[in-house]
């Protein structure tokens, strides 16, 4: 069963228009993280102004995704059923580890969806699970685009794992890059903060200007101090998480995605021509 599961076709498959959407945004987030690693001193913009930038672009990126599949037939109304389920499940579960040293428990989740549904269903379940879990936690600000391209990364990477490994190769796969991703998350997540927020003067400190390797050896160091010890449990948490429900919650997603039938075409077909004659009179 495992085997023939794995190969469910994805609820939401990356077309040329999907594909080009997702890539800009993808190029559009990697610019957002990093450009402070580029510019000179004279330039003193935050996250604080250019984040609802990057958040309307990220929003007009999901949206031309959902809408683009919706127009070329590779998305219908049990994906969107679908997607929205599994946001509303991930928004609930991320009070649930209130952030607290690390333990969320939101990304094996995603991991998990990402992996059996594909990359595409992957990057809009991970910006509408952070998004609608902001809403409900009171976590709007200035973080919360990062937050979604974290996210949406993350489950669309597990969507771009080989589709071939099957059964306990893929949980020991899975849990290996949700505690790779779960790092990855928290290295991302400094680095949109981490230039406008630690003082000058520190061998920590962002230095405007700097070679990009000087600044990312300073970066480092201060993930090392400030924040490894909450990506750590994070890491292995959700590898833990994978690792342990990993088996019957594929099973489950898997077995829904085929009753669901993603990847059969919507077809309307005429009925049959009914006669005049046949039509009962209206009282």
């Amino acid at each position: 069963m495992d085997a023939i599961s794995s190969r469910t076709a994805p609820a939401l498959r990356l077309r040329p228009w999907s594909l080009l959407a997702v890539g800009l945004a993808t190029a559009i987030g990697i610019v957002a993280f990093g450009w402070p690693l580029l510019l000179g001193p004279e330039h003193g913009l935050a996250h604080a102004t250019d984040a609802p930038i990057v958040f309307a672009v990220l929003i007009a990126f999901t949206l031309a995704v959902v809408l683009a599949e919706l127009n070329e037939g590779g998305m219908d109304a049990k994906t969107v059923a679908m997607l929205g389920v599994l946001a509303a499940v991930g928004a609930a579960l991320r009070p649930l580890g209130t952030g607290v040293a690390g333990f969320e428990p939101i990304f094996f989740l995603l991991v998990l969806a990402g992996r059996a549904y594909g990359p595409g269903f992957g990057f809009a379940l991970g910006t509408t699970t952070l998004f609608a879990s902001a809403l409900i936690t009171a976590g709007v600000g200035p973080w919360l685009p990062f937050q979604m391209l974290g996210a949406a990364w993350v489950a669309m990477g597990a969507g771009l794992l080989p589709r071939r490994l099957t059964g306990r190769t893929e949980l020991l796969v899975l849990a290996a890059y949700a505690a790779l991703a779960g790092l990855a998350y928290g290295l991302a997540l400094n680095l949109s903060f981490w230039p406008f927020t630690v003082g000058q003067g520190s061998g920590i400190s962002f230095v405007a200007g700097d070679p990009v390797r000087d600044n990312l050896g300073r970066f480092l160091a201060f993930s090392l101090v400030t924040s490894l010890g909450f990506d750590v449990p994070r890491a292995v948490l959700t590898a833990t998480l994978v690792a342990v429900t990993g088996r019957p919650i594929l099973r489950a997603l898997r077995r829904a995605g085929r009753r669901a039938a993603f990847d059969t075409p919507i077809r309307f077909v005429p009925g049959p021509a009914i006669s005049p004659e046949a039509t009962p009179p209206a009282s």
